[in-house]
């Protein structure tokens, strides 16, 4: 094929198929047409000590946060409610053109890590033109918020307004009822089914803190104390469990259920959702052991996130997985990665073009330089944490 680009490295990771040592990967315009192993194909270009692997895709983020980075240090779990406080009060802080700078200067970290798809919450869709202009591929969710019922209705129309407002080849639209302790249920019907069209995904932010256990079972504790100090309380619609979240959600469209750090192991789940799992944010806030093996073991898709910089030290979406190795050794390096890759593609409903190394898919992949020591396992020299300079191909083109 003419203008077909034949690539070659120390190893091709796939992560839908065995790795391949010394593999290469032949490129055509924006698509993988080839990926063979060894000595089946001449390269034409050799990139090295180096594993290709796919694109790192970020299933959740807070773009709009970038600006927040070491100013609203993460709580103990008793005081998740002063955190988030923190949060609102540096949000509307921010001007219009600050929020867009912070946008860019989270989404520039986001590439430079060599994320190629992205599942950004945004209040008011804001990271949506700023995506628009980047290389890498984006699912915007509208951030919805409402547990009084005149606040509800202007959400209604906004995420409506929202959903009929066009998407391109690289960009789609989606919604994100923020929380059970922050929506009312018919709210969250509501944008269930609004994103039916387009089977787009619908993201909540679910049992993040212990204490909207309490506000939910009991309508008492923290959560209610924060929603009063903030005039919002509103126990009339509120949601009684997360199971009854569930069951609301239970559309057929994908549904990402963000962070679970206190949702029960057994919890009825619906089909074609994702446990997206933040660790290092988890970490921070001391939550006890995540049960994301658990949830795999009964067949629930987990992948990653980083969220914010408000509560992470970088967007670096490979560092997450790497994290989760060390503190939790026994799952192996290869479903790691695979958390960070394919599987937060099928969780966003993109999975098709991107996620993996296989032909017809686009040319999405990262470039990723290994130590210069031998392995029998390729996994075991990516999972090695050193700060070295990642190069990015989306589409067929360097970044």
């Amino acid at each position: 094929m003419a203008d077909a680009v034949t690539y070659t490295a120390r190893w091709i990771v796939p992560v839908s198929s065995e790795p391949l040592e010394n593999g290469t990967i032949t490129v055509y315009k924006s698509k993988i047409a080839a990926v063979y192993d060894r000595g089946r194909l001449k390269p034409d270009v050799d990139l090295g000590n180096v594993a290709i692997i796919p694109g790192l895709v970020n299933c959740h983020t807070h773009l709009d946060l970038s600006g927040a980075r070491g100013k609203i240090p993460p709580t103990d779990p008793d005081h998740f409610t002063d955190w988030l406080k923190g949060v609102i009060a540096y949000r509307r802080s921010r001007t219009p053109e600050q929020t867009q700078a912070d946008i860019r200067d989270g989404l520039a970290e986001c590439l430079r890590y060599g994320t190629t798809l992205v599942g950004d919450i945004a209040a008011d869709g804001a990271s949506w033109e700023a995506l628009a202009e980047a290389p890498l591929r984006a699912v915007v969710f509208h951030e919805l918020i409402g547990l009084k019922p005149d606040r509800a209705d202007v959400s209604r129309r906004e995420a409506e307004s929202w959903m009929n407002g066009g998407e391109s080849q690289l960009r789609r639209r989606a919604l994100s009822p923020h929380a059970p302790y922050s929506v009312r249920k018919d709210l969250i019907v509501e944008a269930g089914r609004l994103s039916r069209v387009g089977k787009r995904p619908t993201a909540i932010h679910l049992g993040e803190s212990r204490d909207e256990i309490e506000l939910l079972h009991r309508r008492r504790g923290p959560f209610r104390e924060f929603l009063e100090s903030m005039a919002v309380w509103c126990a009339d619609g509120m949601a009684d469990d997360f199971s009854s979240i569930m069951k609301i959600v239970d559309f057929r469209q994908p549904k990402l259920f963000i962070h679970m750090n206190h949702v029960a192991p057994s919890a009825r789940i619906p089909r074609n959702s994702t446990c997206v799992f933040c660790p290092r944010t988890h970490a921070a806030f001391g939550h006890p052991r995540h049960p994301f093996r658990e949830f795999q073991a009964r067949g629930v898709r987990v992948a990653f996130g980083t969220d914010s910089l408000a509560s992470n030290p970088d967007l670096d979406l490979l560092a997450e997985a790497r994290f989760v190795h060390a503190i939790r050794p026994e799952v192996p390096r290869d479903e790691l990665l695979r958390m960070a890759t394919l599987t937060g593609a099928e969780a966003l409903g993109w999975a098709n073009e991107t996620g993996s190394l296989e032909v017809g898919k686009s040319a999405d992949f990262v470039a990723l330089p290994l130590p210069n020591r031998d392995a029998v396992d390729v996994h075991e020299l990516i999972f090695e944490d050193a700060n070295r300079e990642r190069k990015t191909m989306f589409r067929g083109e360097w970044r």
